[in-house]
């Protein structure tokens, strides 16, 4: 879902499951005009203190309000603030410094759908495999773990770079917007990227394939531990990505990476307004000790 400021939003979304619908659809017409119809759910923000998150309540066709507390409530800063403001240079250099310096995969990962602006939540992840068989069940997993995505988390499908197939595309993307998702990281290939440029949905991906996941590749696994590029990245972890790469930062030491890419982020701004006043690089280095 976009983030605009700390405006109320809203979107559609329609009403049972991907994976019901999906059962019941057996044309991509079909499936399209689905993906049009539904009821209105309202996100409601408020940031009065900027240090505190927000709650959202949705209320979906059959009246029933569902309120979902924010992933985000433990960490010093608002989301809405660290996706405006960090960048994933800046979360590396945090946990370089708590002694996490393994944390970002040495893989060529871009963003395929959008201009490379960070996106940042909390890993809601999918084990892939290849295979070359009928399968029996064709996306049941895939659908069940976007059905389960909760507000803010980022989808990351590790597939060992697989380019097997496409293994997300348009329908998965506005399905997954549906649940609050807020993007996607594909360790392999992706397809329907037009789409989803259009869409605005943050997908990051090695490349594209224009062929179906069907028979080729499936989700063997989700809500497990997985690794991209021997980086572990387990449920629920803060993931960010943007044009400089990915990085995963584990659960017990959020609050203070956090708070130290933020504080980062103000020595910064004073190096660059010295430098910018004509301070040399060794001085600025030798008074603020950041570059």
């Amino acid at each position: 879902m976009e983030q605009q400021g700390f405006q109320t939003l809203s979107k559609r979304i329609r009403p049972g499951s991907l994976l019901d619908v999906m059962s019941k659809l057996t044309t991509s017409k079909q499936q399209g005009q689905a993906a049009k119809n539904g009821s209105v759910l309202q996100v409601s923000s408020n940031a009065n203190d900027h240090s505190k998150l927000i709650h959202r309540t949705a209320r979906i066709d059959d009246g029933d309000p569902k309120t979902t507390l924010s992933n985000f409530t433990e960490l010093p800063i608002a989301i809405e603030l660290l996706r405006e403001y960090l960048s994933v240079p800046l979360l590396c250099d945090a946990l370089d410094a708590a002694g996490y310096r393994q944390q970002s995969p040495r893989v060529q990962i871009s963003p395929l759908t959008t201009d490379g602006k960070i996106l940042f939540g909390r890993a809601k992840t999918t084990l892939w495999a290849d295979m070359a068989h009928v399968d029996p069940k064709p996306y049941e997993l895939e659908l069940a773990a976007i059905d389960s995505c909760k507000m803010d988390e980022v989808i990351v499908c590790a597939a060992g770079g697989s380019m097997r197939s496409g293994i997300w595309g348009e329908l998965l993307s506005g399905a997954a917007t549906n649940r609050g998702c807020a993007g996607v990281i594909v360790d392999g290939a992706i397809r329907d990227v037009a789409k989803m440029k259009a869409m605005g949905f943050a997908v990051f991906a090695r490349g594209v394939c224009p062929y179906d996941s069907r028979n080729r590749q499936r989700v063997i696994d989700y809500d497990v531990p997985i690794e991209i590029d021997d980086v572990a990245i387990e449920p629920g972890d803060i993931i960010a990505a943007d044009s400089d790469g990915i990085v995963v930062v584990p659960r017990k030491v959020e609050t203070r990476v956090i708070q130290a890419a933020w504080d980062k982020i103000q020595a910064e701004n004073e190096v660059r307004k010295a430098v910018k006043g004509g301070m040399s690089a060794t001085e600025a280095f030798d008074r603020f000790g950041v570059l």
